[in-house]
């Protein structure tokens, strides 16, 4: 049986900083960001399966996704473990959801690493294809399986 691309599109916001950068970036600024992760199987085969004819219910993907990044970094505000990032939790009625990571959060970075967390996570049989993460309607980056050797 042939094998099928199956992909979900999430949504969320977040801010990040980007430490000892030249730009305007190096600001704490905000993101509505679109998340397109795709997963590629062949269709459950079982006449008498419960899921029957699927690669992946959407349903188990949209947990997926969600439990991994949607839910971490939803208003969250990003910063590289580098920069000094202690004062954050001072202020915790306006920083009470902040991640510290140990990469530069640029759209680059982030991709790869939700790739990670995602592929984890998912079902046998079932493989991540490519992840999309647009950081803006006009500028995105895409992690792909066949790039990294998977």
């Amino acid at each position: 049986m042939a094998k099928i691309r199956v992909t979900k599109e999430f949504h969320f916001e977040m801010a990040h900083a980007l430490w000892n950068y030249d730009g305007p970036c190096r600001n704490i600024h905000g993101h509505s960001y679109k998340l397109q992760v795709t997963v590629i199987g062949v269709p459950e085969k079982d006449p008498e399966a419960i899921k029957q004819g699927m690669v992946i219910d959407f349903g188990i993907l949209k947990n997926i996704v969600k439990k991994t990044v949607v839910e971490r970094f939803d208003h969250s505000v990003v910063v590289n473990s580098q920069a000094p990032h202690e004062f954050l939790s001072q202020v915790e009625q306006m920083f009470d959801r902040v991640e510290i990571l140990p990469y530069q959060p640029t759209c680059e970075n982030l991709v790869a690493d939700f790739a990670v967390r995602i592929r984890e996570k998912l079902p046998d049989g079932v493989l991540l294809h490519h992840v999309t993460l647009h950081e803006t309607d006009s500028s995105w980056a895409s992690w792909y399986a066949g790039d990294n050797g998977e």
